[in-house]
């Protein structure tokens, strides 16, 4: 189960595929993959943020106070020289050596990136919008690096954090890495919770004067989206932090329980098996019993749990798909949404896109129960 978690066997089994050798070859050379490139019109820079709570010890490791790496991707005035790497040499080996089969120790590290390391941001008055991202159970925060590109081009500031021991590589200043210790016995209430905690955290950090970390962002206009285990954490979030205006849950199951009303805008983004009355009874009752301001549930033909994130398309690249809809096409439904839904809430622009079903992507389902 937990490998599922991971990346699914289909997944290994087509990065494995890519790396095949002649009878005449010492060894294979491992492929370099490439994230499509992001459609929007700024050159986009990222800088990596070790944050340290000196308050409050890691919940997962008592003995340790909690820490997190954060990846912040934003607009950029003009790229840097230095191209930004997709995982460090030592988180590409964690994440593909927990993956089953194993693949190359560098496939990860090795993957092209859009952005640049550290380029001066762009001033914009009163800050950019900032949008948190939490990724899947046991998953580096580099798997959703896609969709952050893509809304940094657009205008957004976009944090990816590390949750410390709830992943399979995550590298810190020192040296050291860290593995998914709460993979092996899970606690999903309890992850939604800590998730929640990271994320006030990260806010706190990026919002306070003094302690930007050079990008400024707008208080007032902040979102989270999270994918699988970090879609659900969104709920607390919410729930605890009254900066979060507006979410994004992408094919995460609700484990986190809740007796409060979320009347701030939410968008619901799955595969198919996440029609009302499917299988996972909460997306039903979370529709139903806790979201009672702007809503919108949709599902996407032909999509499976990890199609929201790099590895559709990266999988496409390595000759083996994770699922029927091509890999470049659901990473473009998975942004074009979520970018619409956050137009239309963190910056007042009306989306027509999340009015209703459209023949531009008939593959998108609309659900009213």
């Amino acid at each position: 189960m937990r490998r599922m978690l991971l990346a699914g066997a289909a997944v290994a089994t087509a990065l494995a595929a890519t790396l095949t050798t002649t009878a005449t070859a010492r060894a294979a050379e491992t492929p370099s993959l490439t994230l499509p490139a992001p459609s929007g019109h700024q050159p986009v820079g990222r800088s990596v943020l070790h944050l340290k709570d000196e308050a409050r010890a890691d919940p997962w490791v008592p003995s340790e106070k909690r820490e997190l790496m954060v990846s912040l991707w934003y607009p950029a005035a003009a790229p840097s020289a230095t191209p930004a790497p997709y995982m460090t040499p030592k988180e590409s080996a964690l994440y593909g050596a927990a993956i089953q089969p194993p693949v190359p120790a560098d496939l990860f590290a090795k993957v092209v990136t859009h952005a640049t390391v550290d380029p001066r941001p762009v001033k914009v008055r009163g800050g950019l919008p900032l949008v948190v991202l939490s990724p899947g159970y046991g998953m580096p925060r580099a798997t959703l690096t896609g969709l952050a590109e893509e809304l940094a081009s657009r205008g957004y500031a976009v944090a990816g954090i590390g949750h410390n021991y709830e992943a399979d590589g995550i590298e810190f200043p020192d040296g050291h890495a860290t593995s998914c210790v709460t993979c092996a016995d899970k606690n999903f209430p309890k992850v939604g919770a800590v998730r929640a905690e990271d994320i006030s955290f990260v806010l706190d950090r990026l919002t306070t004067a003094g302690q930007q970390p050079g990008v400024a962002v707008d208080p007032a206009r902040i979102a989270v989206v999270g994918h699988s285990a970090g879609g659900f954490s969104t709920v607390p979030a919410m729930v605890g932090d009254p900066r979060v205006k507006a979410a994004v849950n992408m094919d995460g199951n609700f484990h986190f329980p809740n007796d409060t009303a979320l009347d701030r805008p939410f968008l619901m983004l799955g595969k198919p098996s996440h029609v009302p009355g499917g299988p996972d009874t909460t997306w039903d009752k979370t529709w139903s019993k806790d979201l009672t301001g702007w809503k919108r549930w949709l599902t996407v033909d032909d999509t499976e749990h990890l199609s929201f994130t790099d590895i559709a398309p990266l999988a496409k690249q390595a000759g083996r798909p994770i699922q029927k809809l091509d890999g470049d096409r659901a990473f473009s439904v998975t942004r074009t949404y979520v970018t619409a839904f956050l137009d239309q809430h963190l910056r007042g622009r009306h989306a027509p896109l999340l009015d209703g079903p459209t023949a531009c992507f008939p593959e998108v389902r609309f659900h009213q129960p």
